[in-house]
């Protein structure tokens, strides 16, 4: 006897193979960094990011080893590829900076200790990019949308997220090649004119020469 044909067991068998496969797209693709600042000094992060990219950090002092004294302040500048100020912050123990790139390049965030008779400290940084930035308890809460729905929103963003990170690549790829290209050229005409210029000097030696000799009737 055939076997009746039931869509609502494919359908589920399809809904869990979908939220495997989130889960294991929606793993923590950022980590908060632990930095250490020396007393005296400056210590940096950068990353790399495209234009239009959301950013969204935040960062605090840590009590390493502090008993009945206050946390030591640090002072922090987030600058961009071309030297733009994107946030300045003073004599603080935790802050936080958001801003959407306009630029593509390394953004730097750089703290020092204000103090410069205190001892190092260790600071955290939870610094967040693109799809990761994103508050999506916000964005159901607006939409009425979770579960399945919600998830497969956090998953055509980071699809969206991969796509536009592969056209920056071939973007950056074909720049690399052309600029390759262009210093070949260079260089390739460069040594053509520093064979001729070797040439010419080689025949002129030798006129000089022969002409030297015929003065002296040596030859």
């Amino acid at each position: 006897m055939a076997k009746s044909f039931n869509p609502s067991s494919v359908t589920q068998a399809a809904l869990v193979l979908l939220l495997c496969f989130i889960s294991l797209f929606n793993l923590p693709q950022t980590k908060a960094l632990w930095l250490t600042l020396p007393s005296s000094g400056t210590k940096c992060v950068s990353q790399e990011i495209q234009t239009h990219v959301v950013v969204l950090a935040d960062y605090y002092v840590v009590a390493d080893n502090i008993k009945g004294h206050p946390l030591p302040t640090i002072s922090v500048k987030v600058t961009s590829p071309y030297g733009n100020n994107l946030h300045h912050n003073e004599n603080v123990t935790q802050g936080q900076f958001a801003f959407t790139t306009t630029e593509s390049g390394s953004y730097i965030a750089c703290f020092w200790m204000d103090s410069k008779n205190v001892d190092g400290t260790s600071i955290s940084l939870d610094w967040k990019t693109g799809i990761s930035a994103k508050d999506w308890d916000s964005v159901a809460k607006k939409e009425k949308i979770e579960g399945v729905e919600l998830e497969l929103r956090k998953l055509d963003g980071a699809v969206e997220a991969i796509h536009q990170n592969l056209i920056y690549l071939k973007n950056r790829e074909s720049e690399m090649r052309e600029v390759s290209e262009a210093t070949n050229g260079r260089v390739a005409w460069l040594s053509i004119m520093s064979l001729g210029v070797c040439v010419s000097v080689s025949v002129l030696q030798l006129w000089y020469l022969r002409r030297y000799f015929q003065k002296k009737k040596l030859i």
